[in-house]
């Protein structure tokens, strides 16, 4: 009858019905047996014998029942509320209590709790697995709210708002798996007092097995995006690397001490084995945070280098004209570069700058004819005090690390993305030739440039020493380098 019983019938009817029927009759068949052949008068020669049969007989039954029971609970898949499993088990557990007080001898309600003790081991494996699904499913949400195309007159969501949707999303969805698991320590559950559910449950199983674990799990996930291959970061949006490093720091920050307190809290552990430190939880969430920010300097880096490295491989530049606009590559990475700061700028703060010069954006740059048709060279033609002479000599001595680690701010994410695309233009620039116009065009399209890159950077002598780099090593490879004059190089420049 038992066994007919499938997943239409609830747990706790299911659980009714063994216990009501199943180990009642079983508790009267006891009893009859115990005085008829154990507690009578005359019964002492054959009590011993007629006990030993008694518990074989008993333990028989309840290990085909119980093998029905781990069946039906094994059926329990939903990882919404846990309240109905929570009290099956509880009934089932108290009917066993009464059966070990009829026959203390038989193992029936040891076996019991150990089922109770895997359902609930199982109801946080199956949690765990729910959240981590949960968390992929927001992370799917929000790249299909990135993909979505603008449409007129409504208002995509911003990348801060998408951040605290799904942070808040996960913080909830975190708050209701702990209520439901806490229903296994209630007071009012018979078993709760036992000692796994006073110790190991909430230790090893709830805070190591469910909270930690999912820690873990969420920085793995976040991590592996950055594990794309190809030039343009694969099919990760830049976007949803950014989101995701705030995430992380985030978590790193506040989220798992909050989460961590929650969970001590609400489960006082009275099991002394050891635990995961906050500040190892932190650290891990801390590392993917910066894993994650660096693979996105990288990959938006690539992106504007991508753009760069065709203008200067798909054109002629000995046979070009003389220069009378920027190149539309150029307007293209500022545009682009502006519009990384304002998306940076939604998730990270500003971060601090060396103090600027007064003339940042009209340092200029010329070429001087040395001795010899090849042998260029270029020196910054603006008045310059001896000072900054040494802080460009000082640049000039140093190598720049153009994949260093990235600061969690947006001046240090633009000032990486800005390195790895001017030194992607210089080396294109060292692979080519160039006549008179061309080393012109280069001039007009770097002095573009200085005007409006140095202000998203850390320090601008850094930009002004690449894009110094850029025109030097044209000359260099200029056959006629007669260089542009600098007010009609400006004019250029402000015209574009």
């Amino acid at each position: 009858h038992l066994a007919a019983s499938g997943p239409a019938t609830d747990i706790l009817e299911f659980t009714d019905r063994g216990c009501n029927n199943f180990v009642s009759n079983i508790c009267l068949v006891i009893a009859s047996y115990q005085e008829l052949f154990i507690h009578r008068e005359g019964a002492q020669g054959i009590a011993r014998m007629a006990r030993d049969k008694l518990v074989a007989f008993v333990d028989g039954l309840m290990e085909r029942y119980f093998t029905l029971v781990e069946r039906r609970i094994q059926l329990e898949k939903g990882v919404g509320d846990n309240s109905l499993l929570v009290r099956a088990l509880d009934r089932f557990h108290r009917r066993l209590q009464a059966l070990a007080k009829l026959l203390p001898a038989s193992r029936a309600a040891a076996d019991g709790t150990e089922i109770v003790v895997r359902a609930a081991k199982e109801r946080i494996r199956q949690y765990l697995q729910a959240l981590e699904s949960f968390y992929l499913d927001c992370l799917t949400d929000v790249r299909q709210s990135l993909a979505a195309p603008r449409l007129v007159g409504k208002e995509n969501p911003s990348l801060a708002e998408l951040l605290g949707t799904i942070s808040a999303s996960i913080l909830n969805q975190i708050k209701s798996v702990l209520a439901y698991v806490h229903l296994f320590t209630a007071k009012d559950i018979n078993f709760s007092n036992k000692p796994y559910f006073k110790g190991e449950f909430c230790s090893q199983g709830v805070r190591e097995g469910l909270v930690v674990s999912f820690i873990k799990s969420l920085c793995q996930i976040a991590r592996q995006f950055c594990e794309s291959s190809g030039d343009k970061g694969g099919s990760s949006p830049p976007a949803l690397l950014l989101l995701l490093s705030r995430l992380c720091l985030d978590y790193e920050t506040a989220t798992i001490s909050y989460i961590l307190t929650l969970t001590d809290e609400q489960f006082l552990v009275q099991d002394h084995s050891p635990v995961t430190p906050v500040t190892v939880l932190c650290a891990e969430a801390r590392e993917a945070a910066q894993k994650l920010l660096n693979h996105y300097v990288k990959v938006q880096g690539l992106i504007i280098s991508q753009m760069l490295r065709k203008s200067v491989e798909t054109r002629d530049w000995i046979s070009t004209i003389e220069p009378r606009n920027v190149r539309a590559v150029m307007k293209r990475v500022v545009e682009d570069t502006t519009s990384i700061d304002v998306q940076v700028g939604l998730l990270y703060e500003e971060g601090v700058r060396k103090a600027q010069s007064s003339d940042s954006s009209k340092r200029t740059f010329s070429v001087s004819r040395q001795q010899g048709r090849y042998a260029p060279s270029y020196t910054p033609s603006a008045p310059m005090d001896t000072n900054l002479l040494s802080n460009i000599q000082k640049l000039f001595s140093e190598r720049i690390d153009i994949f260093s680690p990235v600061e969690f701010n947006k001046v240090s994410v633009l000032t990486g993305i800005i390195k790895i695309s001017l030194k992607t233009f210089l080396e294109c620039v060292r692979l080519r030739t160039f006549g008179r116009f061309g080393l012109q065009q280069i001039q007009v399209d770097c002095y573009y440039l200085q005007l409006y890159l140095w202000r998203f950077v850390s320090d601008e002598n850094l930009v002004h020493f690449l894009l110094d780099e850029i025109v030097g090593s044209t000359a260099h490879r200029c056959l006629d380098p007669v260089p542009m004059e600098q007010s009609v190089i400006e004019v250029i420049c402000e015209r574009g």
